[in-house]
């Protein structure tokens, strides 16, 4: 049965700004991050063609293991979930087919739930989310991270990409 083995948070400077693995000790971090990489292109691309539907659906299929969906936020911000098709074993009864494939609204409760979090992220009064800005970090000369460490958006993230299933209405 289809599962989620990757959320990614891709910022508006396209830096990312967090990436979830699922489950993290059997998913290499390094490989999914060029992934997600891959289809900011496709994104770039897509653009101009996009009206006010902020759902992206299929960005790319990787294999016939792996694919790629993807959501853009108002503000730039884009939001990418890897789905593994072959990712879990279906429950005892259960009619799904991971060769049938996925339509893009299944992904879309997982999407809104996680603009749900950012918007939750964002709301924080102590979170600035120009100080996750590479451009704006290399002009200050500042050294670290602008990876999202706020450990209420990563739980929420987590939250929604074990939870998510294939016809599941919310999240």
């Amino acid at each position: 049965m289809p599962s989620v083995a990757c959320v990614g948070v891709i910022g508006k400077h396209n830096n990312p700004l967090h990436i979830s693995l699922f489950p993290p000790e059997g998913r290499d971090e390094l490989e999914f991050s060029f992934l997600l990489s891959s289809c900011l292109d496709i994104f770039e691309m897509r653009m101009p063609h996009k009206t006010a539907d902020s759902d992206f659906g299929l960005l790319q299929a990787v294999d016939e293991r792996l694919a790629m969906y993807g959501w853009l936020t108002n503000t730039g911000v884009k939001f990418v979930i890897v789905v593994d098709m072959f990712g879990r074993t279906a429950p005892e009864g259960s009619k799904m087919n991971a060769a049938l494939g996925l339509r893009d609204a299944d992904l879309k409760p997982a999407f809104r739930a996680l603009q749900t979090a950012y918007i939750g992220l964002l709301r924080n009064p102590f979170y600035n989310p120009d100080e996750h800005s590479p451009r704006i970090a290399n002009a200050q000369q500042r050294i670290g991270s602008t990876q999202i460490t706020s450990r209420r958006f990563i739980q929420e993230v987590q939250r929604i990409g074990n939870a998510w299933t294939p016809g599941i209405a919310s999240i």
